[in-house]
């Protein structure tokens, strides 16, 4: 054969070699097989037998083998050698490629690894390389081959580099990929810690990757004096959010004052967040401090914004902007300095483009929004809160009931429209309506839930609202007074409450068998209203 083709043949063919190894880095993720199939490709083309790739132990002055090729278990198990010890051993120490043209004749070669009787009995070459990166030197890629091959040892060694580059390559990227993996481990570990650890200590449970972000978020929040905005479903609780964020701000020494926008009647709730001066309207006998006062260098957190008119909505936009609050009937301002955390399970975004919330007051009250998800979102949530419920009620009802199994599960894939509220009153009912054993199973919680069945949680009903008021014909007649008393007076002055009304109360209360909710129903009042009566007047 002409001489010029053989070496453009041997040329090509190692051109394909390395063209081949190169592609190995795509696989650095994974370097037990990248620098495998590089070992076995310098075997099975190249002549280049047992490759091994040598690295030092964690914390000791020995290199291991720690990827080989053609190495039996029991070879490789001897594969080490202490640092300056042997060829492998001096080429770790000086960082320089050694080339052994007959291992029979050289002193330094231990023969370790491999007996001599298992190698071919004839003339055997070794190479050693170092794994260099970053003008260090991480580790030896060693080599075998007969003496007697065309190759030189000079063209064999320059190939050898070019492996020993790819592997260091592969054993870098490894690392990185290492690096940030444990990087995101850990700082999915502070998530973690964060919903264990801060979270819970504000009674927010859980460590799913949905709260463990709105955590986050709200920690951010609290470092700073920004205007926070709760978006979220009713149920997914707004309020615990609010006090984290407060608690975890420098106000926490502060007052923290909340105020549900939709639970107070249209006429009253200026009153109660601005204040009033002494006789500014019938009843007003004193002055009274609003909501933004009594939060002075605290924090105000209004719930469910959205209900609130769009007149209402233009004087706290002044509030805000002026970072002051005028009484009503006062002329004199009172300077405020108040963190405001807002909230609503409204879309304010749909309620800005129909024409019922200030696109200027939703700016400045959507600076920092954060969403809190829903508990059909917060995967492996519902085990944790149940479970936690199930202990608060326990300790409450002196009971030690259990939830079965396939309890667990059955919660697991329910929807829970209702959210973490509805959660812990299912469990609340469950604990009572256990089994003789104490077990709550599956047919219980499913009766339980099919009596809400007729509840639609819809999410832009108004909550808080006052309820609806009885047909007449189903009150008795103490109540039917009552009623219209309130009907007339509660516009006037909410806090006006007379001696006279006890009876009523009183009777209300009998008539709903002394369920406040109920007997506030009845006479057309809020339970905040009916309960701030009852201790006015000592009932």
């Amino acid at each position: 054969m002409n001489p010029s083709k053989s070496q453009d043949t041997a040329n090509e063919s190692e051109f394909t070699v390395i063209k081949q190894a190169a592609m190995q880095i795509e696989l650095a993720a994974d370097p037990d097989q990248a620098i495998y199939n590089i070992l076995s490709i310098c075997s099975r083309q190249m002549g280049l037998n047992r490759g091994r790739v040598f690295l030092k132990e964690a914390n000791s002055d020995w290199l291991f083998a720690a990827y080989s090729y053609g190495l039996t278990p029991l070879e490789i198990e001897r594969s080490r050698f202490h640092l300056k010890e042997g060829i492998t051993g001096k080429v770790m120490a000086t960082g320089q490629a050694a080339v052994v043209p007959d291992i029979d004749l050289e002193e330094d070669y231990l023969f370790r690894t491999v007996d001599r009787a298992a190698l071919p009995q004839e003339p055997v070459a070794f190479f050693a390389l170092p794994l260099i990166r970053k003008q260090k030197t991480v580790g030896v890629l060693t080599f075998n081959r007969l003496k007697n091959r065309q190759r030189s040892y000079d063209r064999d060694l320059a190939f050898l580099k070019i492996m020993a580059t790819f592997i260091s390559e592969i054993l870098a990227v490894h690392q990185l990929i290492e690096q940030q993996t444990q990087h995101l481990k850990h700082e999915n570990e502070q998530l973690r810690q964060v919903a264990l650890g801060q979270g819970s200590q504000y009674g927010i449970i859980g460590e799913s990757l949905a709260l463990t972000q709105a955590l986050d978020k709200a920690a951010r929040a609290a470092a700073t004096p920004v205007t926070v905005m709760l978006k979220g479903e009713s149920g997914t609780g707004k309020e615990k959010f609010s006090r984290m964020v407060h608690r975890a701000s420098h106000r926490k020494d502060g007052p923290f004052i909340a105020i549900n926008c939709a639970a107070i009647p249209k006429d009253l709730i200026e009153a109660e967040l601005f204040g009033y001066e002494k006789g500014s309207f019938t009843g007003a006998h004193q002055q009274k401090k609003g909501k933004f006062e009594l939060a002075n260098k605290g924090t105000l957190f209004l719930d469910e914004i959205g209900d609130l008119d769009l007149d209402l909505q233009s004087k706290l936009l002044r509030v805000l902007e002026e970072k002051s609050v005028t009484r009503l009937g006062g002329v004199e301002p009172v300077a405020l300095d108040v963190r405001i955390i807002v909230a609503s399970h409204k879309d304010l975004q749909q309620a800005v483009n129909d024409g019922r919330f200030r696109l200027d007051l939703f700016y400045r009250l959507n600076v920092f929004p954060i969403d809190l998800p829903p508990l059909r979102e917060r995967h492996g949530d519902v085990r944790i809160l149940a479970r936690h419920f199930l202990d608060l009620t326990n300790q409450d009802y002196h009971s030690n009931v259990v939830l079965a199994r396939e309890t667990l599960g059955y919660f697991e894939q329910y929807d829970w429209p209702g959210n973490i509220r509805q959660l812990e009153n299912v469990i609340k009912r469950a604990v009572l309506m256990a089994n003789e054993h104490g077990i709550v199973s599956v047919a219980t919680i499913q009766n339980i839930l099919n009596d809400e069945r007729g509840i639609t949680h819809d999410t832009d009903m108004t909550k808080g609202q006052a309820p609806t008021p009885l047909m007449q014909s189903q009150l008795t007649p103490p109540v039917q007074d009552f009623q219209q008393h309130t009907t007339d007076t509660l516009t006037r002055s909410y806090w006006k409450v007379n001696q006279e009304d006890a009876d009523m109360l009183q009777a209300a209360l009998k008539q709903a068998r002394g369920n406040k909710t109920r007997a506030a129903k009845l006479l057309n009042m809020t339970p905040r209203q009916l309960s701030y009566r009852l201790e006015k007047l000592g009932i």
